[in-house]
């Protein structure tokens, strides 16, 4: 089972002697950026989702993804590991035309089974968040990331 460490905020698990292996006790120690990175990923997996996070935090996450050379899969996602549980909330931007609720479902349930079946943890609430509707063509990005105008060439 999962507990909270108060000094640095890590979930973790601890094990008694494995009875079948007959190998050695020991704790395994989870942080909440492992849960948050987990999610993040299952949710950039549903349908219909367009991106996490809100404008600035896409803004800002978008320039330490250049100076990082990789993006950050736990942007817009946030997460509360508890002993044996834990509660995520994520802030997404979805497809216009996609079935929200659909997709709401559909990402629950890519979560829960990602987080559960990898940290051993039990999911007990994902709140949505969903901050805009992106409608296609509306920001056609060069490969520098900026924005293309229509008017200037």
């Amino acid at each position: 089972m999962a507990s909270t460490d108060t000094s640095s905020r890590p979930s973790t698990t601890a094990s008694k002697t494995d009875a079948k292996s007959g190998g050695p006790g020991g704790t395994t120690t989870i942080a909440d950026s492992v849960v948050a990175t987990i999610a993040g990923i299952a949710v950039r997996e549903s349908d219909g989702i367009y991106a996490l996070g809100g404008s600035a935090s896409r803004a800002l996450g978008s320039v330490r993804d250049r100076m990082a050379k990789a993006p950050d899969p736990s942007r817009g996602v946030k997460v509360e590991v508890g002993e044996t549980q834990t509660a995520v909330d994520v802030d997404v931007i979805v497809e216009y035309g996609e079935p929200i609720a659909e997709d709401a479902k559909d990402i629950r349930t890519r979560v829960t089974d990602a987080v559960e079946t990898m940290t051993g943890l039990e999911v007990v609430e994902i709140n949505i968040n969903v901050l805009d509707v992106h409608l296609p063509g509306s920001d056609d990005e060069g490969e520098d990331g900026g924005r293309r105008s229509d008017r200037v060439q």
